[in-house]
């Protein structure tokens, strides 16, 4: 089992960095494979609505989104972190999320999914929002913890000592390494994912 954790701050040891490792401690600790994805301090481009990915299976970008996207089977659960920027996730985070959901939907569909957020001092619950509809829209069991996966400090060193906040990252790990194993339990018992029915989009105005 492996769980990839995803750090979409631009600064590669920041205060998410401190968030996600936290909850990679503790995953190790149960005996969870993990690996730590940077998505760097470069643009990322967004979605341009071309709809190529529904012919091709990939996006026509081709960067770390294809890149992961190649990847997929190797993770069972996928973790999310971000700074809040004016009450929401990275801006280069989001363009890459709501590219690689797009175009993996059906692929991450039964993975755990959960997201963890850093802030100085507010908006970490709108972000935490944001942030976890991506898992939610994806038929992702999101994994809880103890509150929201959130952690306060301007600094890693701040952040270190937001004791509350690192003990729920260490919760979260508790919880996703639980939840896979009972997942690969089932598993081996013969219980399989559900078998979906065809998507239906009703529009609004016809």
């Amino acid at each position: 089992m492996k769980v990839l954790l995803i750090n979409g701050s631009p600064r590669q040891h920041g205060c998410t960095d401190v968030a996600l490792s936290e909850v990679e401690k503790t995953l190790q600790a149960q005996g969870i494979e993990t690996e730590i994805l940077w998505l760097g301090n470069k643009p990322i481009a967004g979605c341009i609505s071309c709809f190529s990915c529904f012919k091709t299976g990939k996006c026509i970008q081709n960067d770390k989104v294809n890149e992961l996207s190649s990847r997929l089977d190797e993770f069972d659960g996928i973790i999310v972190g971000s700074p809040v920027y004016y009450s929401g996730p990275a801006g280069q985070l989001t363009a890459f999320l709501d590219r690689f959901f797009f175009v993996n939907a059906d692929k991450l569909a039964g993975k755990l999914g959960a997201s963890v957020v850093s802030c100085r001092r507010g908006g970490a619950t709108a972000s935490f929002d944001r942030l976890n509809k991506y898992f939610t829209i994806c038929n992702m069991p999101v994994v809880p913890s103890q509150y929201w996966n959130q952690i306060h400090g301007m600094t890693p060193d701040e952040a270190r000592q937001d004791l509350e906040g690192l003990q729920t990252m260490r919760t979260l790990g508790l919880n996703m390494a639980w939840l896979l194993k009972c997942i690969d339990a089932g598993r081996k018992a013969g219980i399989n994912l559900p078998e979906y029915e065809q998507p239906v989009l009703t529009n609004f105005i016809r």
